[in-house]
């Protein structure tokens, strides 16, 4: 499975923790998906990079490094943090839709 097809599925996952104002944990992630913790970040790198360029709210702020409820170093998206997961929490992803493979990775080689 690609990088890219992760982050679709991530995506979905992160759509769902926002429909439920839910912020989710690296460990939380790794034991959903079994993604080992250190390749997450590389994962919501594309999904990241596609909110930023399709001025969406930062959807990867939902995912934290612990119950600090700050998002990894790679996180570069918002710098109101708390401001930033209310945006997420409040956006209608369902009607948004889910971005395919393809539009991942090419705003990912945007790169923000």
């Amino acid at each position: 499975m690609t990088k890219y097809e992760r982050a679709q599925q991530l995506w979905s996952i992160l759509v769902l923790a926002a429909k439920n104002r839910q912020v989710l944990t690296y460990g939380i992630i790794e034991q959903a998906t079994g993604l080992v913790r250190p390749s997450i970040g590389g994962m919501l790198s594309p999904i990241q990079n596609y909110c930023m360029n399709r001025n969406l709210p930062p959807l990867t702020i939902l995912v934290v490094k612990d119950k600090s409820g700050m998002p990894g170093d790679g996180f570069i998206a918002a710098a109101d943090i708390p401001k930033a997961q209310q945006e997420v929490f409040a956006y209608d992803w369902l009607d948004w839709g889910c971005p395919q493979k393809p539009e991942l990775e090419k705003y990912d080689k945007k790169k923000a």
